[in-house]
């Protein structure tokens, strides 16, 4: 039994397992602030290496001969400019895929530099100086693959820049005439081990990411959103809708008669009836919805790329829930509103969150444990089963 137990409770941490590894297991809330971490993070790279690299030249003046350095310098001074771009584009960056082309872009001027540069290199008479150079230029694959290491990045994202840039350090060893097949397995093997590092370093950056934003996003009590963040994702939903004329739902709830659960029993069993209910909320959710703690007892669930018909669906898999006892033995139950941007032709969010408001009062003055919608298909009695 105690085995079963412990087997149970490891299945449990998989899914956050999979965030680490799948970047597809993530919320939209998780995304964003992702989208957010990495570009501003390429920004301060880009600028950085914008500055640095055309200081570079200097030594690549005293390394190589005329024309080997004009030609490095030429290519040099077209990646800071590369790379001063991609800084001034990372203020615009608004979703994760214009942040995972920001990041591609910054992580493909090494190894172009580095291909661009090997036949100019290669086989080339210089002093000690510029067989350094030489070398420092051989290793620009295996920084950027432990540059990785700096970003909030899921295993499935290094691994692929990684094997990517593995191509990269394949196709310059291609170039050589002779190659030293020793050389090239002690490369390849050193480029798997950065590989390694990495990917378990950005999963460490991601981890403790989603910790941060988990902690400060969610309530502590019910796991659900926060109202603070659940405004923020509202507005980011609202205006998505808005923008594609797609529609999107909102249910406010409200848990029935919970002021005499505190009064009569205190707030500690309130706190366990409010537990079970965002539990129990939180088993009818697709992917996509959020659950958000409005305050006290009430509860508010988004629901984006939902019309009015498909709001009767999510009200009948609401019915078939339990959301727990109170501690006096009778089942919890509650009263919810329902609106939908373009039912309702809300301006804003917050006129959305007001229309379905008003009907959850409805419900409540009705009799409550009802719901009460912008159409009678959905206005139900008998919620949760009593």
């Amino acid at each position: 039994m105690s085995a079963l137990k412990s087997i149970k409770s490891q299945l449990r941490i998989i899914p956050e397992y999979m965030e680490l590894l799948l970047p597809f297991a993530h919320s939209a809330h998780i995304r964003r602030h992702r989208a957010k971490i990495i570009a501003s993070r390429v920004g301060l790279l880009s600028l950085l290496f914008a500055i640095m690299i055309p200081l570079w030249i200097v030594v690549d003046f005293f390394a190589f001969s005329w024309p080997t350095w004009a030609i490095l310098a030429m290519l040099r001074t077209v990646s800071a400019i590369v790379f001063f771009g991609l800084y001034l584009m990372h203020q615009n960056c608004k979703t994760l895929n214009h942040a995972y082309l920001l990041l591609g872009g910054m992580m493909a001027i090494p190894p172009v530099f580095y291909l661009i540069s090997q036949p100019f290199l290669i086989n080339i008479e210089t002093d000690a100086l510029g067989t350094a150079v030489i070398g420092a230029y051989a290793l620009l694959p295996f920084i950027v693959v432990a540059g990785l290491s700096v970003f909030p990045l899921t295993a499935l994202e290094v691994l692929l820049t990684g094997l990517a840039v593995t191509v990269v350090v394949i196709l310059g060893a291609a170039q050589q005439r002779d190659i030293d097949l020793q050389e090239f397995i002690n490369s390849t093997w050193l480029m798997v081990v950065v590989l390694g590092v990495s990917i378990f370093s950005g999963m460490s950056q991601l981890h403790y990411m989603i910790s941060l934003i988990n902690q400060a996003s969610k309530d502590l009590l019910t796991g659900a959103f926060t109202r603070r963040s659940g405004e923020e994702y509202l507005d980011l939903q609202f205006r998505i809708a808005s923008r594609t004329d797609a529609p999107m739902s909102l249910l406010f709830m409200d848990v029935d008669k919970f002021k005499s659960v505190n009064d009569e029993f205190g707030h500690e069993q309130g706190d366990i009836v409010l537990k079970q209910v965002a539990k129990g909320l939180q088993k009818c959710l697709r992917r996509s919805d959020q659950l958000i703690r409005w305050g006290g007892e009430e509860f508010v669930i988004l629901l984006p790329n939902t019309d009015v018909d498909n709001i009767l669906p999510i009200l009948k898999r609401l019915s078939d829930l339990t959301l727990g006892k109170r501690p006096d033995g009778k089942p919890v139950t509650i009263s919810i509103g329902a609106s939908e941007l373009q039912t309702d032709g809300c301006e804003d969010w917050i006129e959305m969150v007001e229309k379905a408001d008003h009907r959850m009062y409805e419900a409540k003055k009705s009799g409550r444990n009802k719901s009460v919608g912008p159409n009678p298909e959905l206005n139900l009695n008998n919620i949760i089963a009593a």
